[in-house]
């Protein structure tokens, strides 16, 4: 696992007008990391998300992509960027009259050079990677939840991004699906080397995926931890945090 850098957050203020969502936020991403944003509801988990993929600029502060400043950068910059990113909405985000292939040749046929049987084939090995082959004519109605989530994850991975994004992956599944996304999110860090960024609130992934997180607390309206969450179970002594990541059971 290597220790370079890949996102850097400094000094980042979130706010909606005058009312301040998190302050003072000062944490890195490294690369193939997989780090988690958490806290309880209402710390701006999500928030968070949308100033890093580039959906909301920050009232102050930067985000680094190892040496640029995105929000200070150039359209053309931010859109390379950008580029180099694949996100996996809470509800899989799917067209619902497209079928999966074709949701998935979209991102192919609107960034790339590739012909129609190229697409196809690179389509056709998404789906294969997240376990869903065959399913290249299905529609996504015809579909599970948890097979939407991953149909969802194969168009994420279409470009081969550098970073994946995801907002609470594990959302509205039972806990066996949720356990098999976390085991193909292993699967695919491992395989693309790609850094990850999930925001989640579930307990069982947290430990299970996470190797770097950090901590929005909604009261004091900033960061009060950061590293891995296991260590963080174990040696951290702040009380919102420990009640947080044993659901207030003593540990």
């Amino acid at each position: 696992m290597t220790t370079e850098a890949h996102i850097i957050v400094n000094d980042l203020t979130m706010a909606y007008g005058d009312f301040i969502i998190q302050q003072g936020l000062n944490f890195t991403v490294n690369k193939e990391d997989i780090f988690i944003l958490m806290g309880a509801s209402g710390c701006g988990k999500s928030t968070l998300l949308r100033h890093l993929v580039g959906l909301k600029s920050p009232a102050k502060g930067s985000v680094f992509y190892q040496d640029i400043d995105f929000w200070r950068a150039s359209e053309q910059e931010k859109s390379l960027i950008m580029r180099r990113n694949g996100i996996l909405y809470q509800s899989g985000a799917l067209w619902s009259a497209m079928t999966l292939a074709e949701n998935i040749a979209l991102p192919l046929g609107e960034y790339t050079n590739l012909g129609k049987a190229e697409i196809q084939e690179l389509a056709s090995l998404k789906l294969a990677l997240v376990g869903l082959s065959g399913f290249e004519n299905y529609y996504p109605s015809e579909i599970s939840g948890g097979m939407q989530k991953r149909a969802g994850l194969a168009r994420a991975i279409a470009l081969d991004p550098e970073i994946l994004f995801f907002d609470e992956p594990s959302a509205g599944l039972d806990p066996i699906s949720a356990k098999l996304l976390d085991d193909l999110i292993l699967e695919l860090r491992d395989s693309l080397g790609a850094t990850l960024v999930i925001v989640t609130h579930e307990l069982a992934s947290i430990f299970a995926i996470g190797n770097n997180s950090v901590f929005l607390d909604p009261e004091s309206k900033t960061m009060i931890a950061s590293g891995d969450p296991k260590l963080l179970l174990k040696e951290c002594d702040d009380s919102r945090v420990r009640q947080f990541l044993t659901r207030g059971k003593n540990k």
